[in-house]
C-alpha cells in the first residue's frame, strides 16, 4: 500500500458511526398473523428457480437439489431457517446503511422471505399443478460462468501445477509460479478462477492469482492515475461465493509479455486422496490494441495487521484502520474476509470536509462464503483525494458464535481457517481530477427532481 497513509487503530473510536446487532428475519406483527394461501406451485417454485437452483442442483456447489417439490419438502424446515436467518442465499450485506445497488444481488425480499416461512409453516401444501412453472434449464455449473454474460469463451486459460493432497493432513498452501505465455501486452476485461475438477471443489478452500511483471511505466493509458499502484498485484481470487468478475467498461487490468501467475492454493483433507489437483484460470481480453481509460486494481485493506488481531478467550473484540486516498477514486466493490469468529464489517468514507458516510456494511458474516458485492455503475463510491476509508471488523470468541470452534482459545491472525484474518479486498480505479469532477457532476444532475414546465 505504497501510496497510502496509514493511521493507527489506537484513534479508532473517533471515527465509528456503525453499531452492529445481529440480522435475522423477524415477521411484522401484520405478517405473522392472517396470510393468504401459500403453494409450492404458485408461490415458492419460481422463489426456488430465481435465487437458489443454479447452485441447489446436481453437481453444482450446494449439498443438496431443490429441483423438484419433493425435493423442497424434504428440506423445508432447513429451508426455513437458513432463509429466516438471511444465510440462504448467501448475501449478508446490512440493508439498512449504505449503497444497496449491486450488480449481482441475489438476495431474497423480505416478502419472500415470509412467502417461505409461511409455506413451511402451513404444512409445505403442493398446489394446483397447472400453476407450476416450466422446469428451468441450466447449463453445467462447472463452465466458464462468465462466458454466458460475455458471450465469448475465453481467449487465455493458465492452470497451476498439479498437487496430490493426502486423505489425512493438515491444510496444505500450495504457491507454484507458472508462465502466461504472453508475448505482448494485452488488456484484460474480465477474470474467472475454478478448480480444474468439479470433485476438487471438496478440497480448495480458496484460490489466490498473483500477476508476477515487471512494471516499467504503463504508456498509451488516456489516465495518469494508474501511478498510484506500484505493482500488478493480486490479479483474481476463486472462494465458495465468487469466482471472478467483468470490469467496469472503462477499466482493464494490464498483462505483460514475461508475465507469471504465482498460485496460493488453500486445501483441506477430507479423508480421501486426491490426485493431480489443479485450479485454472480464465482471462478474458479486450481487442488488440484496445486501451481502456483505466488499470482497476484489487487492493488489499488490511482492518488488523499481523501483530495487531489479538482476540482473548471468551471475548468480542473491534478492530480498525484507516487508509487516506491519494488521488480521487472510485471503488468497485465490497468484499470483506475474515475467519470463522469474524461477525462484522464496515467501510466509511470520511470526506476531507470531515462530512462521514457508511458506504457498506456486512452484519451477519459467514465465513465460509467469500461474497464480493459489486456496486452498480451508477452508485459506485466516487471518492475525492484526501477522503480517509475507515475498517471497522467485528470478531466474536464467545461460545454464542456458532461458528467459533473453541471459545476457550487465544487467537490471533493466521492462514488457517481456525485462526484469524480482517481485511477487505476492493477494486480501486483512480481518476483524474477532471474526470472526476465530471461524473461527480453527472451524478447530482441525474439525480437533481426535474422542474416541470408552467
Amino acid at each position: 500500500m505504497r501510496k497510502f497513509a496509514y493511521t493507527s487503530s489506537l484513534i479508532a473510536s473517533a471515527f465509528v458511526t456503525v453499531a452492529v446487532p445481529s440480522i435475522v428475519y423477524r415477521p411484522t406483527p401484520a405478517s405473522a398473523k392472517a396470510h393468504r394461501a401459500v403453494t409450492f406451485a404458485k408461490d415458492i417454485a419460481p422463489i426456488l428457480q430465481q435465487k437458489c437452483q443454479e447452485c441447489h442442483q446436481p453437481g453444482s456447489i450446494a449439498p443438496m437439489s431443490l429441483l423438484t417439490y419433493e425435493d423442497a419438502v424434504e428440506n423445508a424446515p432447513l429451508i426455513k431457517e437458513k432463509v429466516a436467518g438471511r444465510l440462504m442465499p448467501p448475501w449478508h450485506i446490512d440493508k439498512t446503511v449504505g449503497i444497496q445497488k449491486f450488480k449481482n444481488d441475489r438476495s431474497l425480499t423480505d416478502e419472500q422471505i415470509q412467502t417461505i416461512v409461511n409455506w413451511v409453516d402451513d404444512g409445505t401444501p403442493r398446489g394446483n399443478a397447472a400453476d407450476m412453472p416450466p422446469a428451468r434449464k441450466f447449463a453445467d455449473p462447472n463452465r466458464w460462468q462468465l462466458a454466458d454474460r460475455l458471450g465469448a469463451q475465453p481467449d487465455l486459460i493458465i492452470r497451476s501445477t498439479p498437487y496430490t493432497l493426502a486423505a489425512h493432513t493438515q491444510d496444505k498452501w500450495f504457491r507454484p509460479t507458472v508462465e502466461t505465455g504472453l508475448t505482448e501486452p494485452r488488456w484484460v476485461r474480465a477474470i474467472e478462477v475454478k478448480p480444474v475438477r468439479a470433485s476438487d471443489r471438496k478440497i480448495v478452500h480458496h484460490v489466490l492469482a498473483y500477476l508476477l511483471q515487471d512494471e516499467p511505466e504503463v504508456t498509451g493509458l488516456a489516465s495518469t492515475a494508474h501511478d498510484h499502484q506500484s505493482n500488478a498485484g493480486l490479479f483474481m481470487e476463486w472462494a465458495v461465493g465468487k469466482t471472478g468478475q467483468i470490469f467496469a467498461e472503462d477499466a482493464g487490468k494490464l498483462m505483460l509479455p514475461g508475465s507469471r501467475i504465482r498460485w496460493e492454493i488453500h486445501m483441506h483433507a477430507v479423508g480421501q486422496e486426491y490426485k493431480d489437483s489443479q485450479v485454472e484460470l480464465a482471462v478474458y481480453l479486450y481487442p488488440k490494441g484496445y486501451v481502456p481509460k483505466h488499470r482497476t486494481v484489487l487492493t488489499m485493506f488490511n482492518v488488523a495487521r499481523n501483530s495487531e488481531l489479538d482476540i482473548p478467550p471468551n471475548e468480542k473484540t473491534v478492530t480498525q484502520n484507516f487508509y487516506v486516498l491519494q488521488a480521487p477514486a472510485r471503488l468497485d466493490n465490497f468484499q470483506p474476509h475474515m475467519h470463522m469468529r469474524g461477525t462484522a464489517m464496515s467501510l466509511e468514507a470520511i470526506y476531507p470536509d470531515g462530512r462521514k458516510e457508511v458506504l457498506s456494511a456486512v452484519r451477519n458474516f459467514q465465513w465460509n462464503w467469500h461474497i464480493n458485492y459489486v456496486y452498480a455503475d451508477d452508485v459506485a463510491p466516487l471518492l475525492p483525494k484526501g477522503t480517509t476509508l475507515a475498517f471497522t471488523a467485528w470478531h466474536d470468541n464467545t461460545a454464542a458464535n456458532k461458528n467459533n470452534p473453541d471459545p476457550t482459545q487465544w487467537v490471533g491472525w493466521g492462514d488457517r481457517t481456525v485462526d484469524e484474518m480482517a481485511h477487505n479486498w476492493i477494486d480501486v480505479t483512480y481518476l483524474e481530477q477532471a474526470e472526476f469532477d465530471s461524473l461527480v457532476a453527472a451524478r447530482k444532475a441525474k439525480a437533481a427532481p426535474k422542474v416541470l414546465p408552467q
